[in-house]
């Protein structure tokens, strides 16, 4: 079945490695014809296959913003598959150069002992997940912020349930006139590829 969103929408990703991150987002896809995905670590893997930070982070977080806006004036709502572990890279995510947009940071919000049983699971070690400790950031005030729970197959359908309801409404606290004004893009731009040269430090 559709899902009849409102208006376009920019939905960043926030969260750990296997936290249901893509899940949510081919789900949402495969729902409604107006939605796009937009992967962050396939588009990282595609061009320079690595894992983060790769040789040139810059350039994966441009082009993701690149196809975003350009999803964006075509009409498509957008989710961007990412781990965004920080408030940096989270505002530049969200800031886009096309009006009237929604935003919203879905924050997976999953118990670290789930996380690490997942990882060893898949991978055989939770190390990526050890990597990430190191960047998480808790996300600042003014950011629109959805928390999803996805400790179980149960949980992920009653928050994917009631993140479909959000989407669908008409009024909600995530409308363009109702967040404070972001930085403009270039400085955003300017700031974000200063904060990943500090981080390659």
């Amino acid at each position: 079945m559709n899902v009849a969103v409102k208006g376009l929408w920019n939905v960043v990703l926030s969260g750990y490695p296997k936290t249901g991150k893509t899940m949510l987002a081919r789900r949402l896809v495969a729902e409604h014809k107006n939605f796009a995905r937009v992967g962050v670590d396939e588009l990282r893997q595609m061009l320079f296959n690595e894992f983060p930070p790769c040789r040139d982070e810059f350039l994966v977080y441009s082009l993701i913003a690149e196809t975003r806006d350009m999803l964006l004036e075509k009409g498509y709502s957008v989710i961007i598959d990412s781990t965004a572990p920080d408030n940096v890279t989270r505002a530049f995510l969200l800031t886009t150069r096309v009006k009237n947009v929604n935003r919203l940071v879905v924050l997976f919000n999953v118990e670290r002992e789930i996380i690490i049983e997942r990882n060893i699971a898949l991978f055989g070690d939770a190390s990526s997940v050890f990597a990430w400790d190191e960047r998480w950031e808790t996300p600042k005030g003014g950011i629109p912020i959805f928390k999803f729970k996805s400790n179980s197959a149960e949980e992920f359908e009653a928050y994917y349930a009631r993140l479909k309801e959000l989407l669908e409404s008409e009024m909600h606290p995530f409308k363009p006139e109702f967040l404070r004004p972001t930085l403009p893009f270039k400085k955003l731009q300017k700031t974000f590829r200063t904060f990943l040269k500090g981080k390659q430090k």
